[in-house]
């Protein structure tokens, strides 16, 4: 079936020849009508992620990096936060004292990653129950049932709305039609690594499907009580009822358990917290035409957490113990309509609107029993205007009502500039908002026994307002295939208006608009062909962020805490090989500045590296195949995540990959 869109074709050969590596693209999304399998196969990879068109690498309207299917198998990550080290901007924390690992893009601010958007499928997968953070999300699918993940560096509030301030990642899984048969991996090693996942595909030519089961656990980080477990299921059925018509459904359950506290500490005692969730996906797209097309999206989320330890009231003077307790329950359910049109051979639309609702239960976080809910409304549309052969412009606009904090409208508006073959030019401006979160705005966080107040930790005050952010960028774009090298570049001011941070005022927390700052900057990545079978990428980043906010003690960080949220520097140098006889090697290293630790206070400045090493050796005999590999993670001297009392130690695990 031909795809509804217009697709340019560029005159050269594809660099570093991407479209091996990123052209497997199985399934579209739901951005718009079905592409051809040799438009995944050209020279230029193409995205579904940015402006909900599907659209060439080259031409969208922000910065992308994708890391795809083989990417993600060679770079001996066991999950979708140790893949972003790859990203330029990012900055990650593998600990659990969180529920969830850190991922943050240009700061991390805080313990949680609230400030991008998660998308897996089209799937909006961020914890209302978390403050909007990530960190669940990303550990909702196991990589093996991953097709490839577009990393949107920059705002897109003007596609995805609220959570998409600084960024967007999007996981889009493999299609059912190319996991059929059986396939199983097992991995053991170091600091109790212990990963096991197995898959079963099936069905005809009209109806595929596909169920996967995994676990992945280790002891977590050394000093800290982080071993975790994480349980995974995950179905997807692909269902082509009648000619022009697409259905799918996915459903999944995943259940996190994992330690929390501290020994000999009264306030935050040992113990394990337990997290689970659960989702009903379905997606349906109809071809109206060959220039228009019609989709459909309804889903259900639901998640549950458990943490509670006792807590001894003798230095009240009651031979009793008081539970504490962060219970509670949080669900979404969302619906999407959007309208996919090519008008001409120049200029092409998408439009349509979300309709998401939010429902948080916890008497523990908010001294009530009742049911808080928050309903976002969205109307949203994007044209894609080619002005001429060379000059291409994108522009669009998110209205966003949210029941608890008003209405806001996020725009965009960006120009590429095709100025030689192979070489493009972007430049642009967007606007994104993120409102406050319904801890943000309600938490009522107190101890209470028998009607007496024990303490009080936290009391929102309700008056806060939305951040935004107003974002300026320049990009490049460059493919050089007589050298087999590629330069992406991104050159960026993006201003911060309302950021909001939790403050102590007579030891009671609350969250305030504090400050208005900048962050500036640039970042490159460099991709190279050297010789047979290798390849280099290197990605470098430089940000500054210019503020002065104040800790949660209330009291201003004279070294410019905020402003080492984020190193200024940052360097990763990742080499791929291929050998005769189905040997693989990759080698990368990471090179972080000094930066603030998101889980300590001022003062806990300290500058890491981390060096990986994965080697592999396919097998096949008759029609079945497999791969086993050694993967060493930091081969370096252990180095503090998160925490400065928290550190990573050397992991050394075998894999075993077996697939019928």
């Amino acid at each position: 079936m031909k795809c509804p869109i217009y697709v340019v074709q560029p005159p050269h050969r594809s660099l570093l020849r991407v479209a091996l590596s990123l052209g497997v693209f199985a399934a579209c999304g739901t951005a718009s009508a079905q592409v051809s399998e040799k438009d995944f196969l050209d020279d230029m990879p193409v995205v579904i992620s940015v402006s909900r068109l599907q659209q060439r690498l080259d031409e969208t309207p922000g910065a992308v990096t994708v890391l795809d299917r083989d990417t993600i198998r060679r770079s001996g990550a066991r999950d979708v936060a140790d893949l972003m080290r790859l990203v330029p901007g990012f900055q990650v924390s593998s600990s659990f004292e969180s529920v969830a690992p850190l991922v943050s893009y240009h700061g991390a601010f805080d313990s949680y990653s609230n400030r991008l958007e998660l998308l897996i499928d089209g799937r909006s997968v961020y914890s209302p129950y978390f403050i909007g953070s990530i960190g669940p999300g990303l550990q909702t699918v196991a990589l093996e049932d991953i097709e490839r993940i577009e990393v949107l560096r920059g705002s897109n509030s003007a596609a995805y709305g609220a959570r998409a301030i600084l960024g967007v990642i999007n996981i889009v899984t493999r299609h059912t039609a190319d996991t059929l048969g059986a396939q199983g991996a097992l991995s053991l090693g170091e600091n109790g690594v212990r990963d096991a996942q197995a898959r079963i595909g099936w069905g005809d030519d009209r109806s595929t499907f596909r169920l996967n089961m995994d676990s992945r656990s280790d002891d977590g980080l050394t000093g800290a009580n982080g071993h975790n477990r994480v349980s995974r299921l995950n179905f997807r059925a692909d269902v082509n009822p009648i000619p022009g018509d697409e259905l799918q459904v996915r459903l999944g359950a995943m259940s996190i358990f994992a330690g929390k506290g501290f020994a000999g500490n009264a306030d935050n005692n040992l113990r394990d917290s337990s997290f689970d969730a659960s989702y009903a996906q379905l997606d349906y797209k109809r071809v109206l035409n060959a220039n228009a097309d019609l989709s459909f999206k309804l889903s259900h989320s639901q998640e549950d957490y458990r943490d509670e330890y006792p807590y001894s009231l003798l230095p009240y003077g009651i031979n009793d113990v008081y539970m504490v307790r962060g219970n509670g329950q949080a669900s979404s359910d969302s619906l999407t309509l959007q309208y996919t049109q090519r008008h001409s051979d120049t200029v092409r639309t998408v439009s349509g609107g979300e309709f998401r609702s939010e429902r948080i239960e916890s008497s523990a976080l908010y001294n009530t029993d009742a049911t808080f809910v928050t309903d976002f409304t969205r109307l949203f549309g994007n044209v894609e205007w080619r002005v001429s052969p060379n000059w291409l412009v994108n522009a669009g606009a998110m209205a966003e009502r949210s029941s608890v904090n008003g209405s806001t409208v996020s725009p965009r508006v960006m120009l590429n500039w095709h100025m030689t073959p192979g070489q493009t030019l972007r430049v642009g401006v967007s606007k994104a908002f993120r409102p406050a979160s319904n801890y943000e705005n309600f938490a009522d966080l107190r101890f209470v026994w028998n009607g007496y107040v024990l303490g009080i930790n936290t009391v929102a005050r309700g008056n806060v307002q939305p951040e935004t952010v107003v974002a300026h960028e320049m990009g490049y774009l460059g493919n050089f295939p007589k050298h087999d090298l590629s330069v992406d570049m991104r050159v960026f001011h993006e201003q911060i208006d309302g950021f909001i941070r939790q403050q102590n005022g007579k030891g009671i927390r609350y969250y305030l608009n504090e400050e208005d700052f900048p962050i500036h900057g640039v970042e490159y990545q460099v991709k190279w062909k050297p010789w047979t079978g290798a390849q280099l990428v290197w990605n470098q980043s430089y940000v500054n962020i210019d503020a002065s906010l104040t800790r949660p003690g209330g009291d201003l960080d004279e070294f410019n805490g905020t402003s080492m949220a984020a190193p200024k520097l940052t360097s990763s140098l990742v080499y791929f090989q291929k050998f005769p006889q189905g040997w693989d090697m990759t080698l990368a290293h990471h090179d972080y500045g000094t930066a603030t630790l998101a889980g300590s206070g001022v003062g806990s400045r300290v500058a890491t590296t981390r060096t990986d090493f994965r080697l592999a050796k396919a097998m096949r005999w008759g029609t079945s195949r497999g791969e086993v590999a050694l993967v060493v993670q930091n081969l370096g001297s252990p180095y503090p995540d998160f925490d400065p009392a928290f550190s990573f130690q050397r992991r050394a695990f075998v894999t075993l990959r077996l697939e019928n």
